[in-house]
């Protein structure tokens, strides 16, 4: 029934300024629509990102949003680092950190925050 459309991720955050500043200059993407200053949606390859504000902001523990940047992953992950962002190290199984990326079982991938806690995700191949 939805195998043949694009899913969008929805991010709460407390300051939508702070967020817009972090998802438009840290991460580059491209606001393409803003809701009434309560959500603002940008593109990100042939999907899209809702960031809203919400009280709620900061309370999800896991990977809210994903990245398949296949062998980029060390590229970006060196160009997120010049721009201050910090990433997560976890200890996982069967995956080992090199730097900032984990790496096993044939992939590398790297964990950073935005500034209210959603935890974010570059996925890439070894």
């Amino acid at each position: 029934m939805l195998q043949n459309s694009n899913a969008i991720a929805n991010l709460a955050v407390k300051d939508l300024d702070k967020a817009k500043a972090f998802y438009e200059g840290t991460l580059g993407l491209k606001q393409v629509d803003d809701m009434g200053g309560e959500l603002v949606v940008y593109k990100s390859g042939d999907t899209f990102i809702n960031v809203y504000h919400s009280q709620f902001a900061g309370t999800n523990k896991a990977t809210a949003v994903t990245w398949a940047v296949g062998d980029r992953i060390d590229a970006i992950v060196k160009s997120l680092k010049s721009k201050g962002v910090t990433f997560e190290h976890y200890d996982m199984p069967g995956l080992s950190l090199k730097g900032d990326i984990h790496v096993g079982q044939g992939m590398k991938v790297a964990w950073f925050k935005d500034p209210d806690g959603n935890i974010l995700n570059l996925a890439g191949e070894r």
